[in-house]
């Protein structure tokens, strides 16, 4: 399949699965699709940093004017010179500011929405292909450092233009001391070139320990409630602190290895500006080179620590760059649970049934079908169910007549809604998050909260429907979450709905009036649910029954009850 991912025009939910690039292309590519922030940059980072080469030439030959006797005519004309460039130079670093900032932005803003696609292409199958750590990581750590990379581009351009200005400029006036420039510059930035592969070693194990801090926190926050029922706090405590010390030391091997860096990036090319200075002395002392001339040398080669600097600091973002672009890349490789058919079978008008051949389940179209499986093995029954052959699963699913695995993706999730246990609740107000993006009328979402018995929770709200929830609905108890959810799911009115112990956090009577009124409401369309719950059973048109082997054995250990 060709990769259109790193298509910036792509819609979200037209992005195919992405393929094998590596880091440096994924850099390449957020070149390629807006090079002129960086064009920008660099050329405004050339100009600001060859003004800044050329005043000690330029000072150098006003002292050598001045010493000469030639009047003041000549001295004024290069000390305005040198007023020009100080000019120049600042009127430079403000657009390259702006320039270096906005080609930043766009990488930032570029990774963060190839990421954001990425997650919802993948849908519920990212959780069972990547920590949760590993997704906020990339989010945060690692579009920063994507970021910082193309913030440096345009300086170190400055930088290697007015470094090559210099040396042609000390090469012209004495060939020994450029000679001495053009070898010294490279030889301190290659100094610190074996330094890089041990700091990209270290970050990315760095980066690995973050990743699973990250998850761990997140786990501990969402299992809060259910730790302090088991009086597991301490517990937890004690592993997240172990992590978080792994996470430390890996932080501070990192850390050391940059300052090894940084401190080549200050000794060597202070080294060259020694010698340079050395050399030009023994000229001048010798008469080959003028006084004016030494100090255009001596301003030259303190000049030149400067692009050795920012050739260092380049060289050490690029390579934590690399890191967070591979890590991007990782989760960019993963593909979809479900796989877009060649040629898709479009689902009939209507009710539809849901059956599952290899199991003995048939759903009628329009009826309450009941499934009561082992406790363990809902979650497994319920994927088979609403994704059928895609992505791995069973080919005996049929919606409709058609088989799951045929169907297009998009036209499947318009018309078959799974809701379970590993649903949640996003931040933002009820009212958004009940209508999930769509804009039902007032009274379908009453219809929908009476339903699922969750009037009382928004009531409860300051706010009612306009009152913020916060992520995952941490402030809510365990029944009022799963009877949102519920509302969220019949106020989509799928005309398939699969429901995976709807009602397992709530008490015996709501879970009766849950039962009567989801069973009203979803009268004239199909709906499957999995539970063991004899208040469901006894509302079901249809009951199947599964042995613990069933998903193994086949359709022969299964038994269905028809009211």
């Amino acid at each position: 399949m060709t990769n259109r991912l790193f298509d910036a025009s792509v819609a979200p939910s037209r992005v195919p699965e992405a393929d094998a690039r590596g880091p440096w292309a994924y850099l390449w590519w957020l070149v390629r699709i807006r090079p002129w922030p960086l064009v920008l940059a660099a050329g405004l980072g050339a100009l600001w940093m060859v003004p800044l080469a050329l005043v000690p030439l330029v000072i150098g030959r006003a002292i050598d004017e001045a010493g000469q006797g030639s009047g003041q005519a000549g001295l004024y004309l290069w000390s305005l010179l040198a007023l020009g460039l100080g000019i120049l130079q600042a009127l430079a670093g403000a657009g390259l500011i702006q320039a270096a900032v906005g080609a930043e932005a766009h990488a930032l803003s570029v990774t963060h929405r190839v990421l954001m696609r990425q997650v919802v292409r993948l849908g519920a199958g990212l959780r069972g292909q990547a920590r949760s750590g590993d997704v906020a990581a990339s989010a945060a750590a690692d579009v920063a450092s994507i970021g910082n990379a193309f913030e440096v581009l345009g300086r170190t351009i400055g930088a290697a233009v007015a470094a090559v200005l210099v040396a042609v400029a000390l090469t012209a006036t004495s060939p020994l001391l450029g000679l001495a420039v053009l070898i010294g510059v490279p030889a301190a930035v290659l100094g610190i070139g074996p330094l890089l592969r041990p700091l990209q070693a270290r970050d990315e194990a760095q980066r690995e320990q973050m990743g699973i801090a990250t998850s761990q926190a997140g786990d501990i926050v969402a299992g809060l409630r259910i730790l302090r029922g088991i009086g597991g706090e301490a517990g937890f405590a004690e592993r997240f602190r172990h992590t978080s010390q792994r996470v430390r030391r890996a932080g501070e091997s990192a850390g050391r290895m940059e300052a090894w860096i940084q401190a080549a990036g200050v000794f060597l090319p202070g080294l060259v500006t020694v010698g340079v200075v050395w050399l030009g002395a023994r000229l001048a002392l010798s008469g080959a080179i003028t006084a004016g001339e030494l100090v255009a040398f001596y301003g030259a080669s303190a000049f030149l620590t400067l692009p050795v600097s920012t050739a260092t600091e380049a060289a050490e973002t690029l390579s934590l760059a690399k890191v967070a672009a591979g890590r991007v890349c990782t989760l960019l490789r993963l593909a979809p649970g479900t796989v877009r058919p060649a040629r898709p079978e479009p689902l009939p008008t209507g009710p539809l049934p849901l059956a599952d051949s290899g199991l003995g389940i048939t759903a009628a179209a329009g009826r309450l079908t009941v499934v009561t499986a082992p406790a363990d093995r809902t979650g497994v029954l319920a994927e088979r169910l609403s994704r059928g052959g895609a992505g791995g699963g069973s080919p005996d699913v049929r919606l409709g007549g058609v088989p799951l695995d045929r169907t297009d993706p998009d036209g499947l999730s318009a018309r078959l809604l799974h809701s379970g246990p590993g649903d949640v609740l996003f931040s933002g107000t009820v009212r958004q998050e009940l209508a999930a993006g769509s804009a039902p009328s007032a009274e379908a979402v009453a219809r929908a909260l009476f339903a699922a018995d969750a009037a009382d929770v928004v009531d409860a709200l300051p706010g009612g429907l306009d009152a913020r929830l916060d992520e995952g609905g941490r402030a809510l108890s365990g029944g009022q979450r799963q009877r949102l959810i519920l509302a969220r799911a019949l106020l989509a009115a799928p005309d398939v709905l699969i429901l995976e112990d709807p009602t397992s956090s709530v008490d015996a009577h709501t879970e009766a009036r849950i039962v009567d009124r989801v069973a009203a409401l979803r009268a004239g369309r199909t709906t499957v649910v999995l539970s063991d719950s004899p208040l469901w059973r006894g509302a079901a048109d249809h009951v199947v029954r599964l042995e613990a082997r069933a998903l193994s054995d086949g359709p022969d250990r299964c038994s269905g009850v028809s009211r």
